[in-house]
């Protein structure tokens, strides 16, 4: 028996080496994978600012009009979007669609968002559009910074290198970039046209927000601005949002254009498209 085992090594090694030999005839190595172009949005640009105020360094995601280059003395009103890495490209596909339609005019978009490589957006965020501080979050408490940096450096840079008419900017956000739209409207009224909150986070720091609401209108009956302020119907802010909602109706300031809605069966997150959507146009409105 141990003469036949090794009389059969040979013969098999060989079966054994040509199956291999196959298996490796039919499993090409594979060629390296081409790179193609990325995909850009048109008419866009990056720029870049430090922030005397905060400290920190910001990107603004510019979107300029299809004919900008062609109409040199025309002047455009200016969107400007806070959270710019994760909706000024949802945002550019919905003033694409609006302006089509001619529900919105020909406008300049400004993205804010963060310079670096992989910035924690969560944490920054919550820093920079937090009015006061809160324990459980480092850093917080940051937005009359991060306020002073829109109107002192933002503001006047986009005014100063684009072709804008200042008597027409918006302030749009979501979430905690609602919350900050609302801070901005009860501290610096006048410093925007309108305002898009959208699911703002009226419960941070125990509801602070209402706080500042009851102290402007202990000073002021009158409120100049278009204000349009959602939250998604099945989301957990929709109570609190709408209790807000319910304050400033009963406000009735004089000069507040207000409208609201319940985005219903929509989250926290999936209510912005229709928001801004209708947002958009109510905020332009003529």
């Amino acid at each position: 028996m141990t003469q036949i085992i090794k009389m059969a090594l040979p013969l098999l090694s060989l079966i054994l080496a040509v199956g291999l030999n196959a298996c490796a005839r039919q499993t090409p190595t594979p060629a390296p994978r081409q790179t193609f172009p990325r995909v850009s949005l048109p008419s866009s640009e990056v720029r870049q600012l430090h922030s005397e105020a905060t400290g920190r360094d910001y990107d603004l995601y510019i979107r300029l009009p299809g004919n900008y280059e062609k109409f040199p003395l025309v002047k455009y009103p200016v969107l400007y979007l806070l959270d710019g890495q994760w909706d000024f490209k949802m945002l550019d596909s919905i003033y694409g669609g609006l302006e089509y339609d001619n529900f919105v005019p020909e406008m300049i978009i400004v993205g804010i968002t963060y310079t670096g490589e992989n910035p924690d957006y969560n944490s920054l965020r919550a820093m920079d559009m937090s009015p006061v501080k809160d324990s459980t979050i480092p850093g917080s408490g940051d937005a009359p910074k991060f306020l002073t940096f829109l109107k002192n450096q933002v503001i006047p840079f986009v005014e100063s290198n684009y072709q804008v008419n200042p008597s027409k900017r918006v302030l749009m956000g979501s979430s905690f970039g609602g919350l900050f739209a609302l801070y901005t409207l009860f501290t610096e009224a006048n410093l925007f046209t309108g305002y898009v909150a959208s699911s703002p986070y009226v419960v941070y720091a125990d509801w602070q927000i209402f706080d500042y609401e009851e102290a402007y209108a202990g000073k002021s009956t009158e409120l100049p601005a278009r204000l349009y302020l959602t939250v998604g119907g099945a989301e957990d802010l929709k109570i609190p949002v709408q209790r807000f909602m319910d304050v400033l109706q009963k406000r009735a300031y004089k000069g507040l254009n207000l409208e609201t809605r319940i985005i219903e069966s929509e989250g926290h997150s999936s209510n912005k498209p229709e928001s801004y959507n209708r947002g958009l146009r109510y905020a332009f409105q003529d």
